[in-house]
């Protein structure tokens, strides 16, 4: 009985250990992706948008030209003004999102204020490349 209760807490030990490192990426990937996508919104707030695109996922490029982007960020971003701040407000780790590749992902959600909208949640995710970077592959204002 004492072997098989030594057993069990092994087990449980391993197991326990495994969800550890499950929530140590997870942490991990998130702090990358968080600090990504706010080198890639500090491209975008500074009107860089066409440098924006190509320092975007390979899948954002592949859906979006380089001119339809910078048009859009012109007709969508560009009227709203400057940050004037910008909060995180959530993030979520997850390796798959509808519609898109599995994957690794984490959704980023910020309460932003910009010089003419006082109130705007920008959600951006980026998505960890095969080459191990994080990169942004989808950008959304409401």
């Amino acid at each position: 009985m004492k072997n098989f209760l030594f057993c069990v807490w092994i087990i449980a030990a391993l197991g326990l250990s495994g969800v550890s490192h499950t929530i140590y990426s997870a942490d991990s990937a998130t702090d990358a992706a968080t600090k990504a996508a706010q080198a890639w919104l500090a491209l975008v707030d500074s009107g860089e948008y066409a440098e924006s695109w190509q320092k975007a996922a390979q899948i954002f490029r592949s859906q979006v030209t380089k001119d339809q982007w910078v048009n859009a960020l012109n007709s969508v971003r560009s009227p709203l003004g400057k940050v004037e701040s910008r909060t995180l407000k959530n993030s979520t780790y997850t390796k798959s999102l509808p519609g898109a590749p599995d994957g690794e992902y984490v959704v980023i959600q910020f309460d932003t204020v910009f010089e003419k909208r006082k109130s705007s949640i920008e959600t951006i995710t980026p998505m960890k490349e095969r080459d191990g970077q994080w990169r942004v592959s989808g950008y959304f204002i409401k």
